[in-house]
């Protein structure tokens, strides 16, 4: 069956080209494997429930007629706003719109949620700009932007909330504007395309502009909402869409609700939440956490932005998933909210997942895989300005800035043929991870740091888990040792300011570019000495070598402007002359690469890497693979061209002196 959504028809129909259904919901309840809902141009503003599983030969497709034309909403109108002083307005709405779920009594909180001022999960948009909560009635009265935001402009436009006897009052600073002549919206609805069972499988949402969500905070041993999500499925795709204005998170990948360690931590206390984290993921199983049924998802051209704790989420549900070709850019950047959670994308357990040919800038930071990275692939991305503004203090509660953040897993983990630009660029308080092929202008950060905590006097370590090859089943649990790292054929430029030369590779707001961190690792050759095959083992004597920090690999790479280098690298281009500049600009929304790094290349090359070279990663003792297992060839660059028998550091095949396209704006 198609059926037809038209919010502009004169009543309710049947759903037929000439009587379409008003709602999308009315069209939800009932189609099933095989039927396409087609939603005509307009604004819908409901929380659209899929009732139905399609198949992975015949899902249920729903299809905005016109790209972006159709929105779907979680914001209602706020009209009929009076002058109360100056430039604050008020609104005042019976509760009774709300339902059971009232966002402006309702706290962002939760486990891993870190930022002491109270914020409520509803907000308010002005002309489709999320306006700013205060904590008082003055603040919203003396209209000055928060210290913490990166957008002072936007800063500049606040709103306040309380409640009177059974209504909801807001008051708004509109500046010099009056409210009642702009687009003043309120988030009502939690949710805008999301189920409310687990198990609809195989859902298309394709072309539809998604927005102003009362999202909830989002950590990893909680149930995750988003504006639209899969609630713990498998199959979904999500095509061609904006998601913006999310009160917390954007798209949710994640993770099911389990009474029983639902914020655990913040509720019951008496358990660490690393411990949360742990338990999370071995009742995950009992939750059907397979890869027969979980994940698999596909979100490509989205355009994903302006969401307050992250762009995407993901807790356990988006293995196997594939994210590309996505613009996503400005996500927790108003410093409204602060916490671990925070990022462009932010996936926990990302098994076999595939970021790939995305644009990601803007951010708090670009890419955070937290635990279980096993198999992940971060590549051919252009990323940059993920990095608070110069000048904008860090909100307490609020994290540190990079493009990459790999925490405590224990690989395979894929970092390669990415654009990185930011002052802090690859963070890897982790092992197993392979950087190759990259263009670094950040360095990197967290090395032999960031795992393990000291509580009450002694060393209390993070074991965290890995994973049957390919598959979710546990196969054991092990701190991070540190190291097991490989670098190759990458290009690192310090252009970047050092505003603090006190600073080491410990710590997460290091700034010197290059490999010199991992210095204090061994190689092959040193690791394998503790070992001597010819004698009986020692499982005493050998403690100190199971427990020491396992080799590195690093050949091929150039540095420039002062780069630092790995004391043991042979193969290696260190240009001490040329002044290299590396700039990125943008053009009717496309992006351009201009260096005159080709020029002090030279005739420098290096070897092709391939899956064969990379060995396995130490605890999971898993190659550096495709997700089907067949082997990678490092031959194809940022844009897919093919690199011969020599290649030359760097994402790019080759590099020119004029501008290089690298990004081309997604197109619906």
């Amino acid at each position: 069956m198609i059926y037809y959504v038209d919010a502009s028809s004169f009543r309710d129909g049947d759903g037929s080209e000439s009587r379409p259904f008003k709602n999308i919901n009315d069209a939800a309840r009932i189609a099933v494997v095989g039927d396409e809902i087609v939603v005509k141009p307009g604004i819908y503003r409901e929380h659209v429930v899929p009732r139905n599983a399609g198949t992975k030969e015949h899902p249920i497709v729903y299809r905005s007629e016109k790209p972006l034309g159709a929105v779907i909403t979680g914001a209602e109108k706020a009209t009929g706003w009076e002058k109360v002083k100056g430039n604050v307005w008020k609104f005042t709405v019976n509760n009774g719109i709300f339902g059971n779920y009232n966002p402006y009594t309702t706290a962002v909180y939760g486990d891993w949620y870190f930022a002491s001022t109270k914020r409520h999960t509803g907000c308010v948009f002005l002309n489709d700009n999320q306006m700013y909560e205060t904590a008082t009635l003055e603040e919203c009265q003396k209209g000055k932007p928060d210290i913490y935001a990166w957008d002072k402009e936007a800063a500049g436009y606040l709103w306040f909330t309380e409640q009177k006897g059974d209504t909801t009052v807001i008051y708004g600073n509109f500046g010099k504007l009056d409210p009642n002549k702009e687009n003043v919206e309120f988030t009502v609805r939690r949710n805008c395309f999301m189920p409310t069972e687990n198990f609809i499988n195989y859902i298309t949402v394709s072309g539809f502009n998604i927005n102003k969500a009362a999202t909830t905070w989002a950590p990893p041993a909680a149930y995750q909402d988003g504006m639209i999500g899969p609630h713990w499925s498998k199959g979904w795709i999500i095509e061609d869409c904006e998601v913006y204005g999310s009160r917390c998170c954007g798209i949710s990948l994640g993770k099911y609700k389990d009474p029983e360690n639902d914020m655990y931590f913040t509720v019951k206390q008496v358990k660490s939440p690393t411990q949360m984290e742990r338990d999370a993921v071995c009742r995950g199983q009992f939750h059907g956490w397979l890869k027969e049924r979980i994940g698999h998802h596909i979100i490509r051209r989205c355009h994903v932005h302006h969401n307050e704790q992250t762009g995407i989420v993901g807790r356990m549900g988006a293995v196997f998933s594939t994210i590309e070709d996505c613009d996503i850019h400005h996500n927790c950047t108003s410093a409204q909210l602060g916490g671990a959670e925070t990022a462009g994308i932010k996936l926990h357990a990302g098994i076999d997942v595939t970021i790939r040919r995305n644009h990601i800038h803007d951010n708090i930071m670009g890419v955070w895989l937290d635990w279980e990275a096993q198999g992940a692939r971060v590549t051919q991305n252009v990323m940059h300005d993920n990095n608070r503004p110069e000048g904008v203090e860090q909100l307490p509660g609020g994290m540190f800035s990079t493009d990459v953040f790999i925490e405590v897993g224990h690989g395979p983990t894929l970092i390669d043929n990415n654009i990185l630009l930011s002052p802090v660029a690859i963070t890897i308080p982790s092992e197993g991870i392979a950087v190759i092929h990259n263009l670094v202008l950040g360095s990197f950060s967290l090395i032999n740091s960031g795992v393990d905590s000291i509580v009450n006097g002694q060393r209390e370590p993070r074991y965290t888990p890995y994973h049957i090859r390919h598959r979710t089943e546990v196969a054991g649990f092990m701190t991070i040792l540190h190291g097991d790292d490989r670098i190759y054929n990458n290009i690192f430029v310090q252009q970047h300011k050092i505003h603090d030369k006190k600073k080491t590779a410990a710590d997460s707001d290091y700034e010197v570019v290059g490999t010199k961190p991992f210095d204090i690792f061994p190689t092959q050759a040193e690791w394998n000495q503790q070992f001597d095959f010819s004698k009986k083992p020692d499982m005493g004597a050998l403690a100190e070598a199971h427990f020491g920090h396992l080799p590195v690999w690093i050949e091929g790479n150039a540095y420039f402007n002062g780069a630092t280098v790995y004391k043991k690298e042979k193969n290696k281009l260190v240009n001490k002359t040329g002044k290299i500049a590396v700039a990125i600009t943008e053009k009717n929304g496309d992006y351009y690469l201009k260096t005159n790094l080709a020029k002090e290349l030279g005739d420098f090359t290096c070897g092709i890497i391939s899956t064969e070279m990379l060995g396995r990663a130490f605890e999971p003792e898993q190659r550096f693979e495709n997700p089907d297992g067949t082997d990678i060839v490092f031959d194809r660059d940022l844009l897919g061209a093919h690199r011969g028998s020599e290649a030359i550091p760097g994402p790019l095949t080759a590099l020119f002196s004029k501008e290089q396209l690298v990004w081309k704006k997604i197109g619906v």
